[in-house]
């Protein structure tokens, strides 16, 4: 039975979930999710259980922080003034969104507090600082 190596396209069904059991993301009733082995498309603790599994095999995989999204950066905070923002903006704590940055690139950001002087904005993304658990089934190697 033909093993995943480092190079091949995989694609795979998953189920990801905090510690909690609350499921962040899903290919349920999607397509799997496809993409080659160690070339950095996918988190690292994902990618690098990835090496070994068969197709139908089926598998649990842990993952720290550090593997997936990383700890929280709290220089990915920042505070900018109130009169910067447009009105019309909804600034409620945890509203998504979207700034650009000097050189054109789109930043999701993610409010965390608004008071009548400041607004505190959080770039870091949204699983920063968690350790999760995915679910998989192997679907396919190419």
């Amino acid at each position: 039975m033909t093993e995943i190596k480092q190079g091949d396209t995989v694609r795979i069904h998953y189920t990801g979930t905090l510690l909690d059991g609350n499921v962040f993301d899903s290919s349920e009733g999607r397509d799997p999710l496809e993409f080659e082995v160690g070339s950095g498309q996918i988190i690292p603790g994902l990618d690098s259980a990835m090496p070994g599994l068969s197709v139908g095999e089926k598998k649990r995989v842990e993952i720290a922080c550090v593997d997936a999204y990383g700890p929280i950066n709290p220089g990915m905070r920042q505070d900018i003034p109130r009169e910067g923002i447009p009105d019309d903006i909804p600034l409620e704590p945890g509203t998504q969104l979207q700034m650009q940055t000097p050189d054109g690139q789109a930043l999701p950001v993610t409010v965390v507090e608004a008071n009548d002087a400041t607004v505190t904005l959080d770039a870091n993304h949204p699983l920063a600082g968690q350790d999760l658990v995915f679910e998989i089934e192997v679907v396919s190697i190419n």
